[in-house]
């Protein structure tokens, strides 16, 4: 059933998505569902509305993002990062958060779906400062400015934070540029979702 749903979703955009990673994009909804009832890791109770608001939601982001190095700061139960990671086995996730048991879950997510290229850690965003990334990503993680300003350390020369973002944009600081700021379509969503490119 929910399989039936997410590929009449996919359907509706651009984005080329094999059975095996609709099969992952599954399991982890089904993951994220089980683990909710414990964990309380998101506010959306039923895998359907899962499906538009937190897998389509993060799939829209993916054509968009260049290089192979990326941290979703504030990854919560891994999203964007766990269904982005699904779809582009060649890119790297770091997915940072500072709390335990939503850490605990992405490693359990690790495991059970096979991901080579996501890494969760257990941190707060300001002092993580492993390595520069090609891309900085943000959902509903902070304001832009807040964004802006815990992580510049984080890119690299070329990098860029991508921050997916309702209607309501911030003025950006002085030292960023705004690339682009791209509305996108996410099926069956009555929302507005747009995605802020900054450099």
């Amino acid at each position: 059933m929910l399989k039936k749903k997410l590929i009449n979703l996919i359907d509706q955009t651009d984005l080329l998505i094999s059975e095996s990673q609709i099969d992952q994009l599954i399991h982890y909804v089904e993951m994220l569902n089980k683990w909710n009832k414990t964990y309380n890791l998101t506010a959306v109770r039923d895998p359907n509305e899962m499906l538009i608001k937190h897998i389509m939601d993060s799939l829209v982001v993916s054509p968009y993002l260049t290089g192979k190095t990326f941290i979703d700061v504030g990854t919560g139960p891994g999203l964007p990062g766990v269904p982005l990671a699904i779809i582009n086995p060649d890119k790297q996730f770091d997915l940072v958060d500072s709390l335990g048991k939503r850490i605990r879950f992405l490693k359990q997510v690790q495991f059970e779906l096979k991901l080579t290229n996501i890494n969760p850690i257990q941190s707060r965003i300001e002092v993580y400062n492993d390595k520069k990334f090609d891309g900085v990503i943000s959902r509903a993680f902070a304001s832009l400015q807040d964004m802006l300003s815990w992580c510049k350390h984080l890119p690299n020369e070329q990098g860029f934070f991508y921050a997916l973002k309702g209607s309501d944009i911030d003025p950006i600081a002085d030292g960023f540029t705004l690339k682009q700021n791209i509305k996108l379509t996410i099926p069956e969503l009555d929302a507005e979702r747009r995605l802020i490119i900054i450099q």
